[in-house]
């Protein structure tokens, strides 16, 4: 569920709780304002980001992460939707499972599936983190057949091994190809391993890398969408 579902939901339990200390006409007014605020939100198709810190901004204020900048620029050039950034840091193909049922609660139009970094990072078994990509997306597919896939790529430092890292590298293409969906090929094209775009912590990207980011991602995300409207 976005931030912006959760206060409406908050403030859906206010309303319920005041209407007890008032009439019965005014309880069903404040169920009527609501019901129109639910279709408000939902008359806007959703692009749901799901993914680990990169995805969610991770040290920066969650206006400056990638998803935020994509929806400044769908706003700007007429795209009716809604950004959904869903998005937690350090989470791994694993915890993404764990997690999906619960976001895809709102069912996303186009889907962006941004995991797989901290699993290699991590070291964990390849065959696994494939297997867990591929539950995520068959999840999503099974949720909506319709929801449009954008599966984005990652690599990996070779102190693991090169043949870990090829073979890391290789897997996200192989399940575009498999599942026949959209695909980026390194989320971090341009900004990975350039200090000045990046934290001190030399992974995750600054307010500035996240501008490349974005123009990478809208490149692969455009061709999804239909023209925009008037």
């Amino acid at each position: 569920m976005s931030k912006r579902n959760s206060i409406i939901s908050l403030v859906a339990v206010a309303l319920l709780l005041l209407s007890g200390c008032g009439s019965e006409k005014a309880s069903q007014t404040n169920k009527e304002k609501e019901s129109e605020k639910e279709v408000v939100i939902k008359s806007k198709p959703v692009i749901m980001f799901f993914g680990n810190s990169i995805t969610a901004g991770y040290g920066l204020d969650i206006d400056q992460a990638f998803p935020a900048l994509i929806q400044k620029k769908l706003d700007s050039l007429g795209y009716n939707y809604q950004v959904v950034n869903a998005g937690l840091s350090g989470e791994t193909t694993a915890a993404g499972i764990n997690r999906i049922d619960w976001v895809l609660r709102t069912v996303p139009e186009i889907f962006v599936l941004e995991l797989g970094a901290n699993d290699g990072l991590r070291g964990l078994k390849l065959a696994e983190t494939k297997k867990n990509l591929q539950s995520i997306i068959d999840r999503v597919k099974e949720i909506n057949p319709e929801t449009k896939i954008l599966l984005t790529g990652m690599e990996v430092p070779p102190n693991l091994g090169d043949n870990y890292a090829t073979e890391f590298r290789s897997l996200f293409a192989e399940l575009a190809q498999e599942n026949d969906i959209a695909f980026l090929r390194f989320i971090l094209d341009g900004v990975a391993g350039n200090p000045s775009l990046n934290l001190a912590d030399g992974i995750h990207p600054t307010p500035e890398g996240h501008l490349i980011v974005a123009e990478s991602v809208w490149a692969a995300l455009k061709p999804l969408l239909p023209k925009p409207s008037s």
